[in-house]
């Protein structure tokens, strides 16, 4: 048997996510015992000065006695950042017009620390 027909065997199921210059793959597949496990392989496209290009890829294993704390912890985490920044994407990337807090009309707060800072620590020793 060929690598690839070994490699063909091992893969039982797959789906793949595409997001911009990332492509998530998922990838069902299966042990030498026969029993499954996941991979999620993010693939990262980079394109050189010249117009070659080249893939980064990051592969995390995940077995079916983690899936429980797995599913938790990214549940959780997705809640956390959709609680505190909402459904909205804000990114620089993604929108042209994107103004971070700190360009944005100065406050009163803003200014008292502008002019602490530019205030010179003098010693008066030196007088």
């Amino acid at each position: 048997m060929s690598e690839r027909d070994s490699i063909e065997q091992e893969e039982i199921h797959s789906k793949v996510l595409r997001a911009g210059r990332r492509t998530y793959f998922f990838d069902v597949r299966s042990t030498k015992a026969g029993d499954y496990y996941l991979t999620i392989t993010e693939s990262k496209k980079f394109t050189h000065d010249d117009g070659s290009f080249h893939y980064k890829k990051h592969k995390i294993y995940l077995y079916k006695e983690d899936f429980d704390a797995f599913k938790e912890n990214v549940i959780e985490m997705m809640d956390f950042i959709i609680d505190e920044k909402g459904q909205e994407v804000i990114s620089e990337r993604h929108q042209k017009d994107f103004k971070k807090e700190e360009d944005a009309a100065p406050t009163e707060e803003s200014e008292e620390v502008k002019s602490t800072e530019s205030f010179t620590d003098v010693d008066f020793d030196d007088i």
